[in-house]
């Protein structure tokens, strides 16, 4: 095929339901172009509706400023330590550096891809043997995955550390019937592009007290006090969601299980038609975890492999990525440290994400299978 003739298959590309249009419309009708609006408060109410949980929202400009004022709002500071999951994307730990503080890197385990709650504890108490008692805990639900919730917070409990939870990929995921992104002490969700649901850009903090959410949203509107003139008595941040994204964001929540729904079926396609090889794996949902699959990724046999069949998707106009590098292994965290177990590093060598797109259609996941399968002969 000429790639040049060829349409595009993309990794993960927006997907309008239709109405968005409608409140973006009503937002410039009543002239409310500005980070604050019903779009907004109406927003917020809707991802409190959906997540079925007694919680708080803040809709913020981004998930990686959720998480910033989300460490903030934990008491995050200058020197103190904070524990990340290392497979993950950049967005999950540079919030700490912001702060001044240090990130320290946990390994996965292999059921979910998630944070190894076994590495967790063992950082954990090496770090308080060195007189480091870290301040929090970053979890992340790896593409929709749901990171082992009970494994995790037991021991997070058990140490008095508070969690964390970047659900930026996992809106729509639940584990045990109960939606992500109501778990930690706080939680993030991400809207940006590629996401299940997009505002284009943008994100939000979850909270389970109204302090939190008033908290946040008086640091993002840059920490004005309440007075007739412009006064603050602390620093601030330009983090609030504009009334214009969030009329997106109300569209898009109309459709969101529909999304969660095309992907676990991009996910289920994909099984069906290469699970017959040995070369490839698939992570399957451990009882109880509910994925919404916003990537459907692929474990092979070999790095060989995997960088085979990238190449030969790149030449067919087909966008596929390698899964997460580890943070442990970015140039920007090398002096940072971290607790190994090897199997962050071969998930990174040997697995690829596939076209996810809520959008795609079934001729575009013939193609991708059919140049896989390609390779596998």
């Amino acid at each position: 095929m000429n790639i040049i003739d060829s349409k595009r298959i993309w990794l993960s590309s927006p997907h309008m339901g239709g109405t968005e249009q409608n409140f973006v419309k009503e937002a410039f009708d009543t002239n409310w172009v500005a980070p604050l609006g019903p779009n907004v408060n109406g927003f917020e109410k809707d991802i409190e509706t959906y997540l079925e949980r007694d919680v708080h929202v803040a809709a913020l400009s981004s998930g990686t400023a959720s998480l910033h004022l989300g460490l903030q709002l934990l008491g995050v500071s200058k020197g103190d330590e904070v524990l990340c999951q290392s497979m993950t994307f950049a967005a999950s730990a540079n919030p700490i550096v912001y702060l001044g503080a240090k990130p320290i890197f946990i390994d996965s385990e292999r059921n979910t891809w998630n944070i190894c709650p076994e590495q967790l504890e063992i950082a954990i108490k090496d770090r308080i043997a060195k007189g480091n008692k870290p301040k929090a805990i970053i979890a992340v639900h790896l593409y929709g995955m749901p990171y082992d919730v009970e494994a995790v917070h037991k021991v997070a409990s058990e140490y008095k550390i508070p969690v964390l939870e970047d659900s930026a990929e996992a809106f729509g995921s639940s584990y045990h019937g109960v939606k992500c992104g109501t778990f930690g002490d706080l939680a993030i969700l991400s809207f940006n592009g590629n996401k299940i649901i997009t505002t284009s850009g943008g994100g939000a903090l979850v909270s389970k007290s109204e302090y939190h959410k008033e908290k946040a949203i008086y640091l993002a509107t840059q920490a004005r006090d309440n007075a007739p003139h412009y006064q603050h008595t602390e620093v601030g941040y330009n983090y609030r969601m504009s009334n214009i994204i969030a009329g997106i964001g109300r569209g898009q929540m109309e459709v969101l299980d529909k999304h969660v729904n095309y992907r676990r079926n991009n996910f289920e396609f994909y099984k069906k038609n290469l699970s017959g090889s040995s070369d490839i794996k698939f992570l399957e949902e451990p009882n109880g975890f509910y994925s919404n699959r916003w990537l459907s990724c692929i474990e092979t046999s070999s790095y060989e492999l995997r960088e085979g069949i990238r190449l030969a998707l790149a030449d067919e106009n087909i966008e596929s990525r390698p899964l997460w590098k580890p943070m442990h292994r970015q140039p920007v965290f090398a002096d940072c440290d971290a607790y190994l177990n090897g199997i962050s590093d071969d998930l990174f060598d040997r697995g690829l994400c596939l076209p996810s797109g809520s959008n795609l259609e079934e001729e575009d996941l013939y193609r991708v299978v059919s140049v896989i399968k390609n390779i596998l002969r």
